[in-house]
């Protein structure tokens, strides 16, 4: 991530290497999403940061990251709302350059992500 990005967004969710303990057995609950920046994904970002207080969006130079803890849901007929235009599962998964947790696409309105791979067990 630049510094560029990060300053802009004033957060960062990452541990440097020499802040992170690799004898610790903790596991992780983030989930995330890494966008291709488009009027697509600028609208997902901002939707998804007014509407949950726990995400935390990073705009880099030619992607926007869209990271949470547990799980994240994305509506389609929300964000369609948001945006004026069309949203649909298929135009997510192309926005979508690549994401971190496990994808699931409930049905053709809602593709959650989720952190703790425990949780997805009723979908699969």
């Amino acid at each position: 991530m630049s510094s560029t990005a990060r300053n802009a967004s004033k957060q960062n969710i990452f541990k440097s290497m020499q802040d992170i303990d690799m004898t610790s057995r903790e596991v992780s609950h983030q989930c995330g999403v890494t966008m291709n920046d488009s009027v697509e994904a600028r609208a997902i970002a901002e939707f998804m940061e007014e509407n949950n207080p726990s995400v935390t969006v990073t705009y880099n130079p030619a992607t926007i990251r869209i990271d949470g803890e547990g799980k994240l849901i994305f509506k389609m007929d929300e964000i369609t709302e948001y945006l004026g235009r069309d949203m649909t599962a298929e135009i997510f998964e192309v926005n979508t350059s690549t994401h971190y947790g496990r994808m699931v696409r409930v049905d053709d309105n809602t593709v959650i992500l989720f952190g703790d791979m425990n949780e997805v067990m009723e979908y699969i």
